[in-house]
């Protein structure tokens, strides 16, 4: 048995195994799904666009006038008339004075923050962070501090703690985290970079669409626009697209086309998808309607889950994780969900910590009250199915946790989650290195 043959197996025994599963047809509620139509409830395509006859049509125009691709990147012959109209369009939306895209969120992620720290600084990042944050930190080489997750008053205590003036120090944070939903603090934490002279860097990709006044985001929502220095968005979620941005002053923005690797050496994004996201973006100006019947659509499952005796809470939020723990465990939940029509993916480390194998569902503005109903229905005969009790089910309840006092050890603070994360990392940069990693 060979090396790679090894590591198959033992992801198998692990319940880590993944394969690609065929979807037929465009992103929207129902899909064939490995030739078998199934209810929908793990896209990302929130606000329903992704299949919107005006976006299709938009990509398509721009396929015949544009080009399908961009031909250079960014900074060599790849930025066309249709990448600087969006980044006008995303800027005003947004309320910052200048916009840039990037390929991907992923490529977003780590080129900003490589950009903004870098060997001698210090960033302080959330345990439960994305994965493009984490590997923007990791790639950073500062020295990376992780805060426990949401929880301010260690983010203040670290703050103090690795405080220098000599030193550029950056705090990034989702705005909504993507594996369970909940939302950062945002106005204390901008207080807290602001006292202690900090820069802020925000990822509102599950955010846009879903917060804020015409699903600007938390960051209108909290209202803090112009006092967050980067605000990192998606093309690829409820702009139904491909892509993303970073949003920031004028000056922020030049220097990350100066300075932002994942920028300079990548293609830029094709035109088509481009233009879709701008004729999404359009849609969900002149019709911020979608954006309540999303947030109705997660009112109606969260209270159908709750019915079914599911451990949810009411609430607005699209992402409504279902805990199993066991990794087999959730891979038989989701195979069983399967079977009575329903496809919600397992999502497990090293997505989510050890323990914390779950169901992620993901409501859509395209969902309809009795979709979401039945949907429910055969998650909570799946689980009785299989042994599984519902009420044992639901968003993760963090665990009680002391306060933090000046009399911690020396060493940065590094929550279990967070090594148990890092321990299953898919890949280590750093396994020579004596540099902090983030979760």
């Amino acid at each position: 048995m060979s090396e790679i043959e090894e590591r198959l197996a033992e992801l198998e025994r692990l319940g880590l195994h993944r394969r690609l599963r065929l979807v037929s047809g465009p992103q929207g509620p129902r899909v064939l799904l490995d030739g078998k139509p199934v209810l929908l409830l793990c896209s990302n395509n929130y606000l329903g666009l992704a299949d919107h006859p005006r976006v299709r049509e938009a990509a398509a125009d721009a396929a015949m006038r544009w080009g399908v691709g961009a031909g250079a990147s960014r900074l060599v012959s790849g930025t066309m008339t249709i990448h600087r109209r969006l980044e006008e369009r995303l800027a005003a939306w947004k309320g910052n004075e200048a916009c840039l895209l990037f390929g991907s969120g992923y490529l977003a992620n780590i080129g900003t923050i490589g950009a903004l720290a870098g060997r001698g600084d210090t960033i302080f990042s959330d345990e439960f962070n994305h994965a493009s944050i984490v590997d923007g930190c990791r790639l950073s080489r500062a020295e990376v501090v992780v805060y426990r997750h949401l929880d301010t008053q260690h983010l203040e205590w670290s703050l103090r703690r690795h405080g220098g003036s000599d030193q550029r120090q950056l705090i990034v944070t989702d705005s909504v985290f993507s594996m369970d939903g909940d939302i950062a603090p945002l106005v204390e934490i901008a207080r807290l970079a602001k006292e202690h002279g900090a820069r802020l860097m925000v990822d509102e990709a599950h955010a846009i669409g879903a917060l804020g006044p015409g699903g600007r985001g938390a960051v209108a929502q909290t209202g803090l626009e112009g006092e967050v220095d980067v605000v990192v968005g998606t093309l690829g979620k409820a702009l139904g697209s491909y892509g993303a941005y970073v949003c920031a002053d004028e000056e922020m923005i030049h220097y990350l086309i100066n300075t932002a690797r994942s920028l300079i050496f990548s293609t830029a994004p094709g035109p088509p998808a481009v233009a879709g996201a701008l004729a999404a973006l359009e849609l969900l100006e002149e019709r911020p309607h979608r954006v309540e019947r999303l947030r109705s659509a997660a009112r109606t499952m969260r209270k159908a889950l709750a019915a079914e005796g599911f451990s949810v809470e009411d609430g607005e939020m699209q992402i409504v994780p279902l805990i199993v723990g066991d990794e087999h465990a959730a891979m038989r939940l989701c195979k069983e969900a399967l079977e009575r029509g329903v496809f919600a993916q397992a999502i497990r480390p090293p997505t989510v910590p050890a323990g914390t194998s779950r169901l992620r569902l993901a409501t859509m503005a395209s969902h309809t009250a009795e979709d979401l109903r039945m949907a429910a229905r055969a998650l909570g005969e799946a689980a009785r199915g299989i042994g599984l009790d519902p009420a044992a089910m639901g968003p993760r309840v963090l665990a009680q946790r002391t306060v933090v006092d000046e009399h911690e050890p020396e060493e940065p603070y590094l929550p279990m989650a967070a090594r148990e994360r890092q321990a299953r990392a898919p890949f280590d940069v750093e396994r020579e290195s004596s540099i902090p990693r983030a979760a």
